[in-house]
């Protein structure tokens, strides 16, 4: 629903066909029960009251739980609403899901600076971190329930308890749904704040854990599913914008007044780095885009060609001069003077398209007077959960409504709110009018925001005993976190550890990719303990066992992922196995099983296995989907893969030259195995991802005895390592 019902006076409710809503208390104070059909005055509401509306109740026994998170195919429909539903006894049969609104200070979930909230799906963090929301709100929603029957019944509450959407009293025998309570609910003055102690024992969890069909799949399977894309209002136009492709220039257009005169265009709105058009419809927009005469400015990427960097950013991972730390423990340099052994190595990857299905769109409709709008988006949402558009119309937040839709594909793109400021800024110009906004293939690609290309460079000690007694890590790149991220070692016991960033910048759009920088530096990481392994003559595992002995839930996920990928058998004859261990949100270790074709140089994954600890996992099923989809789009990334810049100009356009794995080129096998847990669920959409490449290259090292050190594994670059 597009807005919440209005507060009535805090000890009446209101009986209606429709049902009745609970607004139960952060706090533990201002209950309410509210009609459904009394939608007026929300806005005013949620500014004056700190109150949490979760759930709707219908006579019939229906219950709508609110999804407070962006649902982009990783399954926070289903898992958000099945944690409430757990902790409120419902039937998940009965329950319907629906976003809830965006305003965050009902429904956001605390956010990284102590005391904020947010409504950002991104980072793995949405079950993590509303896990105690929607547990707290669940068994808030059910005590109101249980004090509602046993106010009808005139019986103690102790002496209730329920399940399945039912509400039972053992001494008589008798029991009344939740559905019959909805003429009888009545609202406590005080909900208790329930601490974690009083909620379920995971052990009694009914839901949680079990196998429960995702609740969007099937609108998704019979192409009922809305997205934003598919959205139609009335007198809606259409909007696109010519960017170019060297970032940051800026056009002057020189042949307006002919683009002007064509049929069906509405408006040219300039921007200082596109041209943008009005049109009525998208065909006629296109038309005219293609029609568009423009001088491009300068821009700081000129001249910058993306595949003959890497010796300059060799040289500034060469000075002397420290860069900005990122981990400093003990003493690297004393580590290294004291070694019997050193090893040093550059890591170096690519720059990497978000390549999302769905083409980043957006309609806006702004009110004639400027002072309102209204906005149908899939977003992955923000630090601001209206998307910027308030403070760019000048409006207060509260008459700005996002209706969130369906993403297709986020993987960090859908975080960014570009595409929502320039529908916005073309709907301002053309107000009242809905303006539906479309960034074609060619638009993202072309001024995409890509993962930074990058260089690691890794060194590592080893002491009289044979252990690594010091790694350095020097990341070189641009972006900061986007390419310094998952650099830390927080699971090796290594007694001396240096990681920093040194910038590197070159006008280019950038922004975080599914698992941010632990993709490329779990890359450099785990491979250089591989060669570090295959240069003192240790077993992969057995140095990561070590590693390991003050970090047992991660070494437990080592042992597990040993035994299932039967890592002490052999591989056939022309295969090898890789290991490879990451932390994001969840603990995960990956092993690998590949060949490798000497004569066209492509490497074929046949298995995967991943033992993980996600804490609780409240969907096992969507967990592995999680893995299996995370690990097909690392060996997307790793082995296919690569944007170029050659003189500040992205060269790729479309599918045709961004090559995509296929469905020929998957493992025969993925297999994902939980460590049992009773701790706070952990993210998994970003565990499997950065597994990748580490996992391949060091098959491919214990296959050849030789080193990839270059994102993507593309077949000319394997000829190469090989033929050296």
């Amino acid at each position: 629903m597009s807005s919440v019902p209005k507060i009535v006076n805090r000890r009446e409710f209101l009986k209606t066909s429709s049902g009745v809503a609970l607004f139960i208390g952060v706090s533990g104070i201002l209950p309410q029960i509210i009609s459904c059909k009394d939608t007026k005055g929300i806005k005013e509401q949620l500014q004056k009251h700190d109150i949490t509306a979760w759930v709707q109740i219908t006579e019939d026994g229906e219950i709508t739980i609110y999804n407070p998170a962006a649902e982009m195919g990783q399954g926070s429909m289903t898992a958000l609403p099945l944690i409430f539903a757990e902790e409120m006894d419902a039937d998940w049969s009965m329950v319907k899901v629906e976003f809830s609104p965006q305003e965050v200070a009902v429904y956001g979930s605390e956010g990284w600076a102590p005391g904020s909230k947010l409504m950002f799906t991104v980072g793995s963090r949405s079950t993590n971190s509303y896990y105690p929301v929607m547990r707290k709100a669940g068994a808030q929603a059910r005590y109101v329930l249980l004090n509602s029957a046993a106010k009808h019944w005139e019986v103690p509450i102790s002496e209730l308890s329920s399940n399945n959407s039912t509400v039972l009293h053992a001494a008589t025998n008798r029991k009344i749904s939740y559905g019959e309570l909805v003429p009888v609910l009545a609202m406590p003055e005080i909900i208790p704040d329930f601490s974690p102690e009083q909620l379920k024992n995971p052990k009694d969890f009914q839901l949680i854990g079990n196998t429960i069909p995702r609740v969007e799949i099937p609108a998704k399977v019979d192409g009922t599913a809305q997205f934003a894309i598919d959205i139609k209002l009335p007198n809606m136009v259409y909007g696109v914008l010519e960017r170019g492709t060297l970032h940051g220039a800026k056009p002057t257009l020189t042949n307006e007044k002919e683009i002007l005169a064509m049929d069906g265009i509405l408006k040219i709105i300039p921007f200082d780095y596109a041209i943008g058009l009005v049109a009525d419809t998208l065909e006629k927009a296109l038309e005219a885009k293609k029609l568009l005469k423009i001088e491009w400015g300068d821009a700081q990427a000129i001249g910058y060609n993306s595949q003959e960097i890497y010796p300059t950013y060799e040289k500034i991972a060469g000075q002397r001069q420290t860069g900005k730390v990122v981990q400093e423990i003990g003493d690297v340099n004393a580590a290294m003077r004291s070694a019997t052994k050193s090893y040093m190595a550059d890591f170096k990857n690519d720059y990497v398209y978000h390549a999302q299905m769905e083409p980043l769109n957006a309609i806006v409709q702004v009110s004639a007077d400027l002072k309102s709008a209204e906005v149908w988006v899939g977003s992955q949402q923000g630090v601001d959960p209206k998307l910027g558009v308030p403070d760019l119309l000048g409006i207060p937040h509260e008459n700005v409504n996002i209706h969130l839709q369906y993403l297709g594909g986020g993987f960090g793109r859908r975080s960014m709110n570009d595409f929502v400021i320039e529908a916005t800024l073309l709907a301002k110009e053309i107000a009242p009018l809905p303006v539906k906004l479309i960034w074609t293939r060619e638009d993202d690609m072309g001024y995409g925001t890509f993962r930074p290309l990058s260089l690691q460079r890794m060194t590592a000690s080893v002491d009289k005993n044979g252990d690594i007694s010091g790694l350095s890590h020097s990341v070189v790149g641009d972006g900061g976190n986007l390419v310094a991220s998952g650099s830390r070692n927080d699971h090796y016991n290594i007694p001396n550890q240096l990681v920093e960033w040194r910038e590197a910048s070159h006008g280019v759009r950038l922004k975080h990719w599914r698992a941010v920088g632990h993709g490329p530096n779990k890359f450099a990481i785990e491979c250089m303990l591989d060669e570090v392994a295959l240069g003192q003559g240790i077993d992969p595992i057995e140095l990561r066992r070590k590693l390991m002995v003050k970090s047992p839930r991660a070494l437990a996920t080592l042992e597990r992922a040993s035994e299932i990928a039967d890592w002490n058998t052999p591989s056939k004859e022309g295969r090898a196995k890789g290991v490879a261990f990451v932390v994001h949100g969840s603990l995960g270790t990956g092993i690998c099983e590949i060949s490798v074709d000497r004569s066209t140089g492509k490497i074929k994954v046949h298995q995967f296995w991943i033992a993980l600890d996600a804490g609780i996992v409240v969907q096992p099923d969507n967990v592995r989907a999680q893995m299996e989809g995370g690990i097909i789009m690392g060996m997307s990334s790793v082995l296919k893969e690569q944007i170029t810049i050659e003189n500040g100009r992205v060269q790729q356009s479309n599918f045709h030259d961004y090559q995509l794995l296929r469905m020929q080129d998957i493992p025969e096998r993925i297999e994902t195995d939980f460590i049992a847990s009773a701790e706070r669920p952990e993210g998994v959409g970003e565990t499997a991802t950065p597994m990748v490449a580490c996992a391949i290259a060091n098959a491919f090292l214990q296959l050849t005895g030789k080193p990839l050190r270059h994102l993507p594994f593309t077949p000319d670059r394997v000829l190469q390592v090989l033929n050296s």
